[in-house]
């Protein structure tokens, strides 16, 4: 057997061990189905990681294309016209909050934009040929309509003000000058409507200016309070809690006899906002079945997020809990590591459940792998587009199974960062994606898939992935 930190005689810092928890994963599993090494069908397999193979984990594509299908679970049938359009009610909220939703009813122009003449610059609003003679009042911004000009009148314009009636163009600043009788003469040669926005120049009333289903981004919101909207009709967000669970936590301080930091507390409500999701609730449960069934059970949210407790342990109470309230078991385990012992399931056909293992990269591979594409499905967003880049050096690979591994983003190129075990989080925290490193490993210059950080591509607490 090969030295701990060893392969091959070389030191790694990327192993991909069995953690216990995913030992007892695998343990129940062979349990489920009757199976135990001797009645393993395949060929003798020298490496530590053969029983893997005889479990019943579901491949990592395969269980986010489940997670996303189980989020279109619930909606209900509609015309073909309409398909786009979520089941979940849509709602109006003010634009100060709808930056990151999806749009559930066409945003139309509610008026002409702009809604009459305006000038698109700062100078003199003139009639006819010059040179012009001056009006002595000008006119702003904000103003109510100025008198009609005359042939060889002018007027002083701002940038935004109502064209008077009768304009030929406006004659910008730098392109006029006045002489000492005080007419104006332009500078420049003029076109008739030079530097006029006319009425209805980008829409008129009744356009639709974006479909359903667009992401609302800041862009959007200035198109919506230019088109008069207070509000806009999104898909709502979707409602998050989470349980985290387990006797040996701390909240504060340093870990000690035998107790240890939660690092999924602080970690896990951010990255459900940065997913899309309200968090509703952060609570704490002791390794206690009982409160454990009354925490899911309780749960009015869209997605329960549970914290370790998905293996076979005498303190692990998620299955046995989703057994005895009727859940349907959809993913249980992923051939992805770390991270394996994941699980989804439905609880109600409004509601379902991501349980992810308890340690902390372990964790983050839930996240990407199951509540990621279920909420992003809740919200009617549409998946980013998948993008490869070649790796800097070669990554081992677990023999059967899918590995996330974190990198760094250098120019054209993947750099892959070490410190990746499933209860390390010193990778993912330096990390700007996660590479998707298939069974067997890649080598260096391998062109792989990245799955961006939320925050990488749309700031803490914002998700457009």
């Amino acid at each position: 057997m090969t030295a701990p930190g060893l392969r091959d005689g070389a030191p790694v810092e990327d192993s991909d061990d069995l953690d216990v928890e995913e030992a007892l994963a695998l343990v129940r599993e062979a349990k489920d189905d009757g199976t135990g090494p001797a009645r393993d069908p395949r060929p003798a397999e020298p490496h530590r990681h053969a029983p893997a193979e005889r479990h019943r984990a579901t491949p990592w594509l395969q269980a986010r294309e489940i997670a996303a299908r189980a989020a279109r679970a619930t909606r209900a049938p509609r015309p073909a016209a309409t398909s786009s359009a979520p089941r979940r009610t849509p709602v109006p909220v003010p634009l100060g909050d709808a930056l990151g939703l999806v749009l559930a009813a066409p945003l139309d122009a509610l008026s002409d934009l702009p809604s009459f003449d305006t000038s698109a610059m700062d100078g003199w609003a003139v009639a006819g040929p010059g040179p012009w003679t001056v009006r002595e009042e000008g006119v702003l911004a904000g103003h109510a309509q100025p008198a009609p000009l005359t042939d060889g009148e002018a007027v002083r314009i701002a940038t935004g003000a109502r064209v008077p009636a009768d304009t030929t163009a406006v004659l910008r600043t730098e392109h006029g000058r006045t002489d000492a009788q005080g007419r104006l003469h332009a500078t420049r040669d003029m076109v008739h409507g030079q530097d006029i926005r006319p009425r209805g120049q980008e829409c008129r009333s009744g356009d639709q200016l974006l479909p359903v289903g667009t992401q609302i981004t800041p862009a959007v919101l200035g198109l919506a309070a230019a088109a008069g909207y207070d509000t806009v009709t999104v898909v709502p967000r979707p409602r998050a809690e989470v349980l985290v669970l387990g006797d040996e936590l701390l909240t504060e301080g340093l870990p000690r006899e035998g107790l240890i930091r939660d690092a999924l507390g602080p970690m896990l409500p951010p990255w459900l906002r940065a997913l899309g999701a309200e968090v509703v609730a952060v609570r704490r449960i002791r390794d206690d079945a009982k409160a454990l069934h009354k925490a899911i059970t309780a749960s009015t949210a869209d997605l329960v997020v549970t914290t370790g407790g998905t293996a076979a342990g005498p303190h692990d109470h998620v299955h046995p809990t989703l057994e005895r309230i009727g859940a349907e078991l959809l993913v249980d385990g992923v051939k992805v590591r770390p991270g394996h012992p994941m699980l989804l399931a439905r609880t109600r056909d409004d509601q379902h459940l991501v349980g992810l293992p308890g340690n902390p990269l372990a964790a983050v591979s839930g996240l990407i792998t199951l509540a990621e594409p279920l909420l992003r499905t809740l919200a009617a967003r549409p998946a980013p587009e998948p993008y490869t880049l070649p790796l800097t050096e070669p990554v081992h690979g677990h023999p059967y199974d899918t590995r996330l591994v974190p990198v760094v983003l250098r120019g054209d190129r993947a750099v892959p960062l070490h410190y990746n075990g499933p209860a390390m989080l010193r990778g993912i925290a330096a990390a700007d994606a996660l590479a998707v490193v298939p069974p067997g490993g890649a080598r260096q210059g391998a062109e792989t898939e990245l799955l961006d950080l939320p925050w990488t591509t749309a700031g803490i607490g914002v998700c457009f992935t």
